[in-house]
């Protein structure tokens, strides 16, 4: 399971080997600079402000004409830029309001990362019911997957999910411990909203991407009985690590999904 780039400086300074190869030998040769387009030197500017907290999940950031005379570019460089973290949904665009800092706490972020969708009617949010929440030692495993040494402390989760009192995805998760302090089942239980956004708002903590594996797997006894199925029904089981800015991984998660009147859907280009 599994930005920012900007122009070298130039100092004058010949590169190592350039112009003294001896006579009838061949001159190794010497790497070439990579340059960003502006657009994209722009766009990575603008992630590190949102990094950094100058705008908020949710907030108004200044406008193309505002953003072009602050880094002395072309307003049509700008919109370059918001269009590709538009695209990749860390802002929003409003039509006639400007553009925001993406938030999970809006409808349209609810079922980004959770891709089950039912077999009919439209996807609606799960009732959540807390197993287990505990700080734990990390396995080398999962301290791996998370940039963390083994032992390191890792917040462990387990919840089931159901959708109109049928349970239907069995979910274990481990955070860092460092960035989770005081992540508390009272606190996941009592929380309204999806638990992404609660990390987002009271852990600084905003998932950006994704990545996943999925395979074919067999209900044991525990999950079974977790699910309300019989020992040996088929599972999805998806395999996700998840990178806040900078691609930092700060989560793991493994679901077992039932599919019997669920689908995993994914929208490809």
């Amino acid at each position: 399971m599994n930005p920012a780039s900007s122009n070298p400086n130039s100092n004058g300074t010949p590169s190592i080997g350039a112009g003294n190869a001896a006579p009838g030998t061949a001159q190794a040769p010497v790497p070439s600079p990579t340059f960003s387009p502006l657009y994209q030197q722009i766009k990575a500017l603008i992630t590190q402000s949102l990094q950094s907290g100058e705008w908020k999940p949710g907030e108004l950031i200044p406008s193309e004409v505002e953003l072009a005379g602050r880094y002395k570019v072309s307003q049509g460089t700008v919109r370059k830029a918001i269009d590709e973290l538009s695209a990749e949904n860390l802002v929003v665009r409003r039509q006639g309001k400007g553009t925001f800092v993406a938030s999970h706490h809006e409808a349209r972020a609810h079922f980004r990362f959770l891709k089950l969708m039912p077999d009919e009617g439209v996807p609606h949010q799960a009732d959540h019911q807390y197993i287990e929440v505990k700080r734990v030692r990390a396995a080398a495993e999962v301290a791996r997957l998370l940039d963390l040494k083994s032992g390191d402390a890792v917040v462990y989760v387990k919840r089931l999910l159901s959708f109109g009192g049928a349970p239907t995805i069995l979910e274990e998760l481990w955070l860092p411990g460092q960035l989770f302090k005081g992540l508390t089942m009272e606190r996941l239980a009592e929380y309204k909203g999806p638990m992404y956004g609660l990390f987002e708002s009271e852990f600084g903590t905003r998932m950006i991407r994704a990545s996943e594996k999925i395979r074919a797997v067999a209900a044991d006894e525990a999950n079974a009985e977790l699910l309300k199925v019989t020992p040996g029904t088929p599972l999805l089981c998806v395999d996700r690590v998840s990178f806040t800015y900078g691609d930092k991984a700060v989560e793991l998660r493994r679901g077992l999904y039932l599919t019997a009147q669920h689908h995993y859907q994914n929208e490809l280009s």
